[in-house]
C-alpha cells in the first residue's frame, strides 16, 4: 500500500478562492419552435394555462424542455372583459408574472405593471404581453447581459416569415442592446435585474419587451405585432389580430400564433464556479520514498542504481485531510511527478461547487 505522507496546510498562504463565470451560446431556431415534429414537441395540458416546447417529441426519453409560453394582461388593460375567453386565467398569468418579478408598488400596495423601460414609474406600461419562460437547463444561474435577442415575424399567418427578395413583411429583431454586464443598462427588482428589449441594435426608441436575467424570462408586449390583420387565425371567426385574439381566443390559441412567429431566439448562459483553490507543498526532504510493493526489488529501491543515489519518488496522487485524518478529497496528477531531495513541488488543487 502507498505511503501516506503528510504536509500541514496553512490557511492564510496555502489556500485562496476564486469565481469565474462560464458562458454558453444557447441558439433556438425557429424550425424546433414553430414544430419540426409536426408539432410533437410542444406540449399543451388540459388546464389551458400555458404551453411547454421541447427540443425532441416530448414523449421521448431523449427530448429536453426549452420553454414554457403564455400570455395575459392586466385587470386594467383596456382590453379585460368579464366576457372575454378565459378572461379571469389570463389576467391571473398576468398578474402571477408581475407580482413575482415586479413586486408591490411603495404607495397604494398594489401589483405593478410591466413597462417599456427601466423606470417602473406607471409610464409606458405594457398591459398585454406574451411571457417566455425559459428552462433552468438553458439559462443556468442566469443569462448573460447584452447577448439576449428573440427574432419575429410579422408577416401574415399563413406567411409570416420574411423571406428575402422583398416576399413578406419584415422580421422585428428584439435585443437588450443597452444592458451591460457592469450594470449599465440593466435596473433591479424583486424578480432580479432586468433589461429592456429594443427593436434596434442602437437600443433607441420604445422598448417592446423586458428580458430578466436570473429568472430566465422574457416578457414581449402584444403591441410588436400591431398593425397585423391576421396575427392569429381563429377556427370559427377568421383572422384575428392580437386584439382580438387575446379577447376571443384561449391562451393557448393565442400563444399558437405567437409560437408560430418566433423565428430564433439565442443568448449565452451563465454558470458561476467557485472554487477553493489548495497550495500542496513538496519541501525537498519529504516525499522522497514509496512503500508501494514495486517500489523495491528484493532489498534494493528500484529507481536507485547504486547505493550512493538520492532516493526517488513518484507523485501520482493528493489527498486532503482533515484535522482528524479523514480523506476528504483526492486529485490525480495528470502524469507521474519526479520527486527527489533535490526539488521541491507546489500541486495546485481545485475544488469547484
Amino acid at each position: 500500500m502507498p505511503v501516506k505522507s503528510f504536509e500541514p496546510i496553512n490557511p492564510s498562504t496555502d489556500v485562496t478562492t476564486t469565481r469565474t463565470f462560464l458562458h454558453e451560446v444557447i441558439p433556438i431556431t425557429g424550425s424546433i419552435v414553430s414544430g419540426t415534429y409536426s408539432d410533437n414537441n410542444i406540449k399543451n395540458y388540459t388546464h389551458g394555462m400555458f404551453q411547454s416546447v421541447f427540443d425532441y417529441p416530448f414523449l421521448s426519453s431523449s427530448a429536453n424542455h426549452i420553454f414554457d409560453l403564455t400570455m395575459g394582461y392586466g385587470a386594467t388593460s383596456a382590453i379585460s372583459a368579464s366576457a372575454n375567453i378565459q378572461g379571469a386565467k389570463k389576467v391571473n398569468m398576468y398578474t402571477e408574472f408581475a407580482q413575482v418579478l415586479l413586486g408591490y408598488t411603495g404607495s397604494d400596495n398594489s401589483i405593478r405593471v410591466f413597462e417599456s423601460d427601466l423606470l417602473l414609474d406607471q409610464t409606458g406600461s405594457m398591459r398585454e404581453c406574451f411571457f417566455v419562460n425559459f428552462s433552468r437547463l438553458l439559462t443556468k444561474d442566469e443569462i448573460k447581459k447584452n447577448s439576449f435577442s428573440i427574432t419575429l415575424a410579422t408577416g401574415s399567418y399563413s406567411t409570416p416569415f420574411h423571406n428575402g427578395a422583398g416576399h413578406g413583411a419584415a422580421d422585428i429583431v428584439l435585443q437588450d442592446a443597452k444592458a451591460r454586464i457592469n450594470g449599465d443598462g440593466v435596473s433591479n427588482t424583486v424578480g432580479g435585474d432586468y433589461g429592456v428589449l429594443f427593436s434596434n441594435s442602437a437600443g433607441t426608441g420604445d422598448g417592446l419587451g423586458v428580458v430578466f436575467y436570473q429568472a430566465g424570462i422574457a416578457v414581449i408586449t402584444a403591441s410588436a405585432f400591431q398593425g397585423i390583420t391576421d396575427f392569429a387565425k381563429h377556427p370559427t371567426h377568421g383572422n384575428q389580430t392580437t386584439t382580438q385574439a387575446f379577447t376571443g381566443s384561449s391562451i393557448t390559441g393565442s400563444i399558437e400564433a405567437f409560437r408560430r412567429r418566433i423565428k430564433n431566439i439565442s443568448f449565452n448562459n451563465t454558470t458561476e464556479v467557485n472554487s477553493t483553490i489548495y497550495f500542496c507543498r513538496a519541501p525537498a526532504n519529504k516525499f522522497n520514498y514509496s512503500s508501494n510493493p514495486t517500489y523495491v526489488s528484493g532489498s534494493k529501491i528500484r529507481v536507485k542504481n547504486v547505493a550512493s543515489d538520492n532516493p526517488v519518488s513518484y507523485v501520482t496522487t493528493v489527498g486532503l485531510y482533515s484535522s482528524s485524518n479523514e480523506l476528504l478529497a483526492v486529485a490525480k496528477v495528470s502524469e507521474p511527478l519526479k520527486k527527489s531531495v533535490d526539488n521541491e513541488l507546489t500541486i495546485r488543487v481545485r475544488l469547484d461547487y
